[in-house]
């Protein structure tokens, strides 16, 4: 083999041999090992490459002896590494490594979506309230004008219980302090998963006289079977507003304002005559659909509308429930599921999603 080639090979043996030893650290072995055998510039992948213009009764004899080089550093680079990894204390820390990244949590969607809320009805001066998921049948269906014939029961569905209630739920919250049992004549035998937190409207308003402002977010259940948009487990949010002098205008400028700041400025709302037992009038309230901009597309069913939520004046008779003068306050009401508006704002088409704990879905959301 030419002369040349035999003493690049040697040269580069001789400056590898003085160098590997004073590499003593893992970024120190790895930058030799890249400036010797890197696929792309590596000075003995070079060689390697080389081998090809020699004519062939040289190519093997220049290919066994740059093999043997690449080899002999190979097994040096192995060595020292031994080395460097005996001479570390047990536990010790390279701190020549780059550093890991530590995957970060994400904040669920519905989770997202109550945090906004909450967010929007603080800033309006509401109280947020929790209340105990197990029920009476007087605080989840009597008092909000519902006794046990009226047919608007068989909408909800109820999950009931066996076990009877004893008056010890009373009083799970979270941001305020209702104190107190309820009134013996209010606990009932009939012991249910609550439909809806409307009942700690009531719970709430039986403790404190007016003004009331509140929001009541939490789980509910209903006997409903598991589909794209319904589960027997869902999260709803209530807002509760009792004073003197309260009117539908108020319920239409609280509801836009909380439109608004959830799906942007442009959003409008739209209310429709409908009945709930606890509300009178009774409004289903509508939101500019946001695929189309309230033009008409496949999402809204090309109507440029889409149901969010149902609304009203607070009924007289349940007012009177809880010893409100009807004569002297009114109020209004609303009520709507968490998981309605996050399907609505990231145009989510399948409530199962939410609860799959699917990751390849749930990372699509923000950190």
């Amino acid at each position: 083999m030419p002369d040349s080639h035999r003493s690049t090979i040697e040269a580069l043996r001789a400056d590898f041999r003085a160098r590997v030893a004073s590499a003593r650290t893992d970024a120190a072995l790895k930058a030799l090992h890249d400036e010797f055998l890197s696929r792309k510039s590596g000075s003995v992948t070079a060689l390697l490459k080389q081998l090809g213009t020699l004519a062939p009764d040289l190519r093997r004899e220049a290919g066994a002896l740059v093999n043997e080089l690449k080899t002999e550093i190979e097994t040096a680079l192995d060595e020292q590494r031994a080395t460097l990894s005996a001479s570390r204390p047990a536990g010790a820390v390279d701190v020549t490594l780059p550093g890991r990244d530590l995957p970060l949590g994400r904040i669920h969607p519905l989770m997202r979506v109550r945090q906004e809320v909450e967010d929007i009805f603080s800033r309006m001066g509401y109280e947020i309230l929790e209340g105990p998921e197990v029920e009476d049948d007087f605080h989840n269906f009597e008092a909000l004008n519902m006794p046990p014939e009226h047919p608007a029961r068989d909408m909800q569905d109820t999950l009931y219980l066996e076990t009877p209630i004893i008056g010890g739920i009373w009083g799970a919250h979270r941001r305020s302090t209702l104190g107190g049992q309820p009134p013996k004549e209010q606990v009932r035998a009939a012991t249910l998963l609550r439909t809806h937190t409307s009942a700690m409207q009531i719970r709430y308003m039986q403790t404190f006289k007016p003004p009331v402002r509140i929001i009541v977010p939490g789980r509910v259940y209903r006997r409903d079977n598991l589909d794209l948009t319904h589960t027997p487990m869902f999260q709803q949010f209530e807002g509760l507003v009792v004073d003197e002098g309260i009117t539908m205008a108020d319920l239409k400028g609280t509801l836009e304002a909380m439109v608004q700041a959830l799906f942007g400025n442009t959003a409008r709302v739209r209310l429709r005559p409908s009945f709930f037992p606890y509300t009178e009038p009774s409004a289903e309230v509508d939101i500019s659909c946001q695929g189309c901009g309230g033009n008409g597309c496949a999402i809204c069913k090309h109507t440029g509308w889409l149901e969010i939520l149902g609304s009203g004046m607070v009924h007289p008779a349940v007012l009177e429930a809880v010893g409100y003068d009807a004569e002297r306050y009114t109020g209004f009401a609303f009520g709507t599921g968490i998981e309605r508006i996050a399907m609505l704002k990231y145009r989510v088409d399948d409530i199962r999603l939410f609860y799959e704990n699917d990751l390849r879905f749930l990372e699509q959301f923000p950190a």
